[in-house]
């Protein structure tokens, strides 16, 4: 079960250091999702919390966290890691097998991007879906 704070429409999950915890996290993305009654967009955040957990786990510095928040109109997805790294895009030969996440991430997601950590190294990599009323 989510880690629900007082805002019934927020969840939050530690993610372990291992790529393995990444298929248990987004089947509880696509959980939350539907508890929520945001069906209709549960595929692409499933896919898109897929991507960024992977790079935050592969690529980044633990500890790592995804965070949900819907409300004010939007759907906010964020994965946080604690590597001074930077997303990049990556030019890729049409038989690569990876590195195809951010352009993922932003064919999904109404926006995106990159927000420093404050008071340590790391970075948020988040993307945002407007939500009709």
């Amino acid at each position: 079960m989510p880690d629900v704070p007082d805002d019934p429409r927020t969840a939050r999950w530690d993610v372990p250091h291992d790529p393995s915890a990444i298929a248990k996290i987004r089947a509880l993305v696509d959980e939350t999702l539907n508890a929520w009654e945001l069906r209709h967009l549960a595929d692409d955040v499933v896919l898109v919390a897929g991507e960024l957990l992977a790079n935050a786990v592969v690529h980044g510095d633990a500890p790592a966290a995804l965070s949900l928040r819907a409300g004010a109109g939007e759907l906010l997805l964020q994965v946080a890691d604690h590597s001074p790294g930077q997303p990049r895009h990556l030019r890729l030969d049409t038989d690569a097998l990876h590195g195809r996440g951010l352009t993922i991430v932003e064919a999904l997601a109404h926006d995106s991007g990159v927000t420093p950590l404050r008071d340590h190294p790391g970075k948020t990599v988040w993307a945002r879906w407007w939500l009709c009323s």
